[in-house]
């Protein structure tokens, strides 16, 4: 199930992910009243031809609230810098259908 698709743009890459308006925040767990999710993620496929981080172990990527918009920092970082991202890049953050706990990008 997707989440959003973005282009991305240089603050997204320097200063964290801000999610789209219109994603779908449904498949995210909830925040219960804390400041801050973290998310399981693998990247999947890139343009660099990159099919996984770090050995294939997934990358925990934070997200949070930050001027009452989500926000992916934390990991985040990691995977814009190992994969090589750049303003213009478009990625897409989705969740399988099986609705396991594990979160994918490509």
């Amino acid at each position: 199930m997707e989440i959003f698709t973005k282009k991305l743009t240089s603050i997204d890459i320097e200063r964290g992910l801000v999610l789209p308006p219109d994603s779908n925040l449904e498949p995210l767990p909830p925040f219960h009243g804390a400041r801050t999710i973290e998310l399981s993620t693998i990247v999947v496929k890139s343009a660099a031809g990159i099919t996984t981080l770090r050995g294939g172990e997934p990358v925990t990527i934070h997200c949070s609230t930050r001027s009452g918009r989500l926000t992916f920092t934390r990991g985040w970082y990691d995977i814009a810098r190992d994969v090589g991202l750049g303003s213009g890049d478009i990625v897409t953050f989705y969740q399988e259908v099986n609705g396991g706990t594990l979160f994918k990008m490509r």
